[in-house]
């Protein structure tokens, strides 16, 4: 009898748990796991349990428009094995989107208008959305390349967007992924030429904000993707727009951008919002789009601009590489990229240098990171940057090319502080001292030149911080 009644007692206890798992998943709606806010200070992104996300992105422009199931699986595991967090890819393509079919022999619309999609064409959107969620990535989703509203001096087009049916289009793209992983990003590398074009943008912006289903855009994580420009990007246009919740913008294709001076523009303006280049130099592109002078972008290159990004104050960076943002295949056509095709490019050393700089930005804690030039008594400039950034307890210093610099100690807490030298293209990290923290104080980074850019790494000796682990595939399954 008593062993029934223990039974019985332990059957009840599991029914109850099992009720209130059930009813904790009716209450909270499926966007909810998925929900990015921006933080309190306004600096970075929040998922919805209110820890740090760390936008890691890949400019895989073309992979909905040329990449079958099979190929895009493969595409996506690499990434979330490298520790990427969003794939940033177009719905309506740039490379003749609208006119050459997708793997499966599908066009994005109906006789080109917006208001008429074509719902096979979508449903390999879908699964490739699905995917991405089922490996914890966010799709950083264009619902059009910008040639689409105007071609301007390049691009396939045609023009087919008014304020009108662009705040349908909206409507029906931010429905139909309201409640999966996505990050929306309009624009698609064009600046507004004139008021109509900006109504264009911003009706399209109403639309997925009404399509999501609030008007209040708690369920809308959007930004805007323009082309390059002195200063600023999205800002220049739509700083002040509700739907903005963070600021992006483009230092394109050539080396030594000045990115710190383009994430400074936005990191001053008043009302505000996290900003970040979503379209740097590409791994294996010609650099300045002049490849027999100026050769091909390589690792370093896109190695230097992530942590002068971050530390500059970036809330986030985007990686690109040119065989991958077209998906070129070895019998299709392409941008001229001698490595050809996508397949083999997804193995640069680039991508899986942006493991290291995920590892050590997640390190240590990052929202209360600000950038500070004053650590440092001279900041060098064009190929021989210097770019630091420091928390209330730590500080990441970037050397470039490995040139020394003298640090202006006790910016963060602690009488003394452990020193490591991050590398950043194995992510190993060294230590190599203690030091008081006070007065000046000269490091020499181990090596110098072109490939050989350094962090170093200053911590509270009384936090105890361990050294940032060197980046492991993750436990993830298909």
């Amino acid at each position: 009898m008593r062993s029934l009644e223990k039974f019985s007692r332990r059957y009840l206890r599991w029914i109850i748990g099992l009720s209130s798992i059930w009813c904790f998943a009716q209450a909270t709606p499926a966007w909810a796991q998925y929900q990015l806010k921006v933080s309190t200070n306004k600096r970075y992104l929040l998922k919805e349990n209110g820890q740090p996300f760390f936008y890691l992105g890949d400019t895989a422009w073309e992979l909905f428009h040329r990449l079958n199931r099979e190929e895009a699986t493969t595409y996506l595991q690499d990434r979330a094995n490298k520790g990427f967090t969003v794939i940033q890819a177009v719905v309506l393509a740039e490379l003749n989107g609208l006119h050459d079919p997708n793997p499966y022999g599908h066009l994005p619309l109906i006789n080109d208008d917006p208001t008429k999609p074509n719902d096979e064409y979508f449903k390999h959107v879908d699964y490739i959305v699905d995917k991405a969620a089922s490996l914890g990535l966010y799709i950083g989703m264009l619902p059009t390349w910008g040639d689409k509203v105007f071609k301007d001096k390049w691009g396939e087009g045609p023009e087919i967007f008014n304020p009108k049916n662009a705040e349908t289009y909206g409507r029906y793209i931010g429905n139909r992924y309201k409640n999966k992983p996505i990050i929306w990003i309009i624009g698609g590398d064009r600046n507004p030429r004139n008021e109509q074009d900006v109504a264009i943008w911003r009706a399209l912006a109403a639309g997925i904000v009404a399509g999501a289903g609030n008007v209040n855009q708690d369920k809308v994580m959007m930004t805007f993707h323009p082309q390059p420009k002195e200063k600023g990007g999205s800002s220049t246009w739509f700083h002040n727009d509700a739907w903005l919740d963070f600021n992006m913008f483009q230092t394109g294709h050539c080396r030594f951008a000045d990115v710190y001076d383009h994430i400074s523009h936005d990191y001053n303006l008043a009302n505000t919002k996290p900003t970040m280049d979503g379209e740097p130099i590409y791994e294996d592109h010609p650099v300045c789009f002049n490849a027999k002078e100026n050769g091909y972008s390589k690792a370093y290159d896109v190695r230097r601009a992530a942590y002068l990004d971050l530390f500059a104050g970036a809330h986030g960076h985007t990686y690109g590489c040119h065989a991958i943002w077209q998906m070129n295949k070895p019998e299709g056509k392409n941008l001229n990229n001698p490595l050809g095709p996508w397949s083999e490019a997804i193995h640069l050393p680039g991508s899986s240098h942006m493991s290291h700089v995920r590892s050590l930005i997640e390190s240590r804690p990052f929202l209360d990171r600000v950038p500070d030039q004053s650590l440092i008594t001279a900041a060098l400039e064009g190929g021989d940057r210097i770019q630091a950034t420091r928390g209330k307890d730590y500080a990441f210093i970037y050397s470039t090319s490995g040139k020394p610099f003298t640090v202006n100690m006790g910016k963060i807490s602690g009488k003394e502080v452990n020193a490591h030298w991050f590398d950043p293209r194995t992510g190993v990290s060294t230590k190599f001292g203690k030091f008081k923290n006070s007065g000046a104080q000269p490091f020499t980074p181990p090596s110098q030149d072109r490939d050989n850019d350094w962090v170093l790494i200053l911590d509270d000796v009384a936090k105890a911080y361990a050294a940032p682990k060197i980046w492991k595939k993750p436990d993830i399954k298909n």
